[in-house]
Parts: structure tokens; C-alpha cells; sequence
């Protein structure tokens, strides 16, 4: 498959309507997330850069993945994504070296010290949600943990409201799934329906966090939303509309994924019992359990970009206005990167994955993700050591991101 890119029309490489030709069925296998790893590695033998229909490649070894991430000023973000935002999303919509400035800004709120400081708040609002159901002894893992749980520990990052959970998670779903409750019944809307309830979803996320900062400003707080009424980027204090793009993008980007996570995870061992023990005799595994799983699982896998001027990518040519799918799944299977790939090991001494990509793009809440991810790995394991998935269930994985829609789990 591996061959020249082309880029005359981006616009057409992912098709609204049916896949009826061998073009447009290569790219419906690529969102098929049910079983992706061994796809991964054929692609990885094909070669670095698949290019299954014109204006369209994909990176796929880590090399080629590597080179897409690490050079912005050859394949852009900007513009990219479009979800109802009307201005770019910061920093993920911002290149270099305008992007600097931010990330300066933004990573130290999500530094290892600050999600020390949280770390007993996440664990309280972990158990609050195991509450509800440890006792019954089932429950439907996705919509009564996996979902509501990463929403909650970010109103207590933010300083909001517990009561504000409903709020956030439908204002979440409004932009990822709009009119569904699933990725699969999203896509049965409408597009235009669709767009139109992002946008109005997204009028009310900036509508949302301006009265917060009315309000902070008016009462201002030891919290991150206080904290950005007074920072300054280059002695020049963030704008309002600054700061509304960064907390959209905090919503959008920093939630679901987390949950996708969890849904992976959770799959995972509940169908391997060898691991699942290996994390209850021993919680001492859990970062490297959660690192292999990160990157074995790969929720996000891959990330967008498009080429602004005619290159190369793995030795192919690559010409300006081609849209890029950096694929981190299948880069995390790469045997030049990783001994033994396709085997789920939670003994391995390095794990350099890239499940939260890489580049200056690198996810900005990798820290606060890991933090989540281990905190609920170990106080759930601490009070349900032993699981499974319900008798006579079938995963529903949702296409384009790896997550289970219906993870339902009994003890």
C-alpha cells in the first residue's frame, strides 16, 4: 500500500457516506477498533506510510510516526480539529513558537508535584463512585464509573462544584457524541444536525466558564480558574478569550480520553485473569501496568496532522495539503521500539510508548491521566480484587478511538 501522497483534496479523505469501493474499505477498517493490534502489525510490515486513498497517508512505524510529531513546521495542527470551537483550541490548535509561551504557562499546572497534592481527592471521588455499587456486586463499568469518574476529578482540579458533574458530562457528550450516547449513534445524526448541536453545546461551554470567571473575579480563589485571572504569557496578562479556549480544550480533551482508558483497561483484565492478580496480589505493578496497558491499548490511536509543504515521510514523498493520521497504535507495536510487542508484559524494564503522542503536541494532562489511571487501578483492586465480565456479554468498541461503549463487569 505504501506510495506516493497526494493532497489535492484533504477534505475528501474521510468519506461522509458509505464505503463502497476498496479505497473507502481500507479506511472503514482503519476506525474499526474491536481487535486492532494485529492490523497494526501488518501495517508496520507494509512499510512507514500507508496511503489507502488520495490527499490521505497514514505514519505508521515509529519512525515515521516520530517525524510527524516532532516537525511542526511540516505538519500543522492547526485547524485540524473542529468540534463547535470558534477560535482555535489552546494549546493544541497553536504551533511553534507561539505555542512555547502557552505550555510554559500550562505545564506547570499539571506537573507531578500537583497531582502529588491531589492525589487523596482523586482516590475520595474513586471510592465515592465504587460506592454506589461495590456491594451489588456488578455493575455497568463504562456508564457508572469509567465515564462519570475523570469529569468528577476535574471539577475538584478546577475548584467547581460537584453538582456540576450532570453539566459537564452532557456538555462533553454535546461535542463528542452529539446527538448519541455513543460514538455509534452519533454518527447515525444528521452531519448537519450534528454540527449544529456542537455549536450550540459549545456556546454553552464558553457561556459556562465566563460566568465562572465572573464569578472568580468577583471572589477570586486558590484554584486553577483564579489562578489564570492573574498569569501573564511574554508580561501580558491572558485574555478572556484565552482562557475560554483553554478550558474547552481542558473539556473536550482531557475527559473522554481518560474514560477510554479506563473501558481498555479494565476489558483487558477482566478477560486475563494472569494480569488481573498480578495487579491484586501486588499493587507495586501498577505504574508499569498502567504504561503497557497505555501502550498495548493505545485509546487515542492516532492523531491528526496536515503536511504544509511537499516532504518526505519514511522515504515516500508526501505533497503539501496532505492530511496525516499519525497512527500511535501502531508505532507501540513497532518491534524496532519494543521487544516482544504483540505480548501484554507488566515486567518491562523501559516502556518509551507513545499513548499520549509526542512533539511539542505532547498530551498536556499525561500527568493528571496517570495519576487518574493508577489511583482508580489501586483502590479498585484493593476492593475488587476479583471480576469478570458479565456472562454472556459482547464488547461494543467504538469506531475511531479505542473504547467500550458497554463494559458491564460482575464479582
Amino acid at each position: 500500500m505504501t506510495q506516493q501522497a497526494t493532497g489535492e483534496d484533504p477534505g475528501a479523505a474521510l468519506p461522509e457516506g458509505g464505503f463502497g469501493t476498496e479505497d473507502d474499505r481500507a479506511l472503514e477498517a482503519m476506525l474499526d477498533m474491536a481487535n486492532p493490534q494485529p492490523r497494526y502489525e501488518g501495517w508496520i510490515e507494509d512499510g512507514g506510510l500507508l496511503c489507502p486513498i488520495e490527499g490521505f497517508a497514514m505514519a505508521t512505524g515509529r519512525s515515521a510516526v516520530d517525524e510527524v510529531l516532532r516537525h511542526p513546521e511540516l505538519f500543522t495542527s492547526k485547524g485540524i480539529v473542529q468540534l463547535g470551537n470558534i477560535r482555535p483550541l489552546i494549546p493544541l490548535s497553536i504551533d511553534p513558537p507561539d505555542h512555547l509561551g502557552y505550555r510554559k504557562l500550562l505545564d506547570p499546572l499539571f506537573a507531578p508535584k500537583r497531582m502529588d497534592a491531589i492525589e487523596d481527592d482523586v482516590a475520595a471521588r474513586a471510592n465515592r463512585f465504587i460506592d454506589t455499587f461495590v456491594d451489588r456486586g456488578s455493575c455497568h463499568f463504562t456508564d457508572e464509573l469509567a465515564v462519570p469518574f475523570p469529569s468528577a476529578v476535574f471539577l475538584g482540579l478546577m475548584g467547581l462544584p460537584w453538582e456540576d458533574l450532570g453539566t459537564f458530562l452532557r456538555m462533553k457528550d454535546g461535542i463528542i457524541r452529539p446527538g448519541g450516547a455513543t460514538m455509534m449513534e452519533a454518527e447515525k445524526v444528521d452531519p448537519e444536525e450534528r454540527t449544529r448541536i456542537q455549536s450550540e453545546t459549545a456556546q454553552e461551554i464558553y457561556d459556562y466558564f465566563n460566568a465562572i470567571l465572573d464569578e472568580r473575579e468577583r471572589e477570586p480563589r486558590d484554584d486553577i480558574m483564579s489562578g489564570f485571572l492573574n498569569t501573564e504569557m511574554d508580561g501580558s496578562r491572558l485574555t478572556r478569550e484565552d482562557i475560554l479556549d483553554i478550558c474547552f480544550l481542558f473539556l473536550i480533551a482531557g475527559l473522554d480520553t481518560v474514560t477510554d482508558s479506563l473501558t481498555c483497561f479494565f476489558a483487558f483484565l477482566a478477560q486475563n485473569p494472569e494480569h488481573r492478580r498480578q495487579i491484586a496480589k501486588d499493587p507495586s505493578v501498577i505504574p508499569a501496568a498502567v504504561e503497557e496497558l497505555l501502550r498495548w491499548e493505545s485509546p487515542v490511536p492516532g492523531v491528526p496532522r496536515m503536511a504544509v509543504a511537499d516532504t518526505e515521510v519514511a522515504g515516500c514523498p508526501v505533497k503539501a495539503g496532505t492530511l496525516m493520521m499519525a497512527s500511535l497504535g501502531a508505532a507501540n507495536v513497532d518491534p524496532a521500539q519494543f521487544g516482544d510487542p504483540m505480548t501484554v508484559r507488566f515486567d518491562r524494564t523501559t516502556n518509551p510508548h507513545i499513548g499520549f503522542g509526542g512533539g511539542v503536541h505532547r498530551c498536556l494532562g499525561s500527568h493528571l491521566a496517570r495519576r487518574e489511571l493508577r489511583v482508580m487501578m489501586r483502590e479498585w483492586h484493593k476492593r475488587i480484587p476479583d471480576y469478570s465480565l458479565k456472562p454472556g456479554s459482547e464488547l461494543h468498541y467504538a469506531r475511531g478511538l479505542r473504547s467500550v461503549e458497554n463494559l458491564e463487569l460482575v464479582w
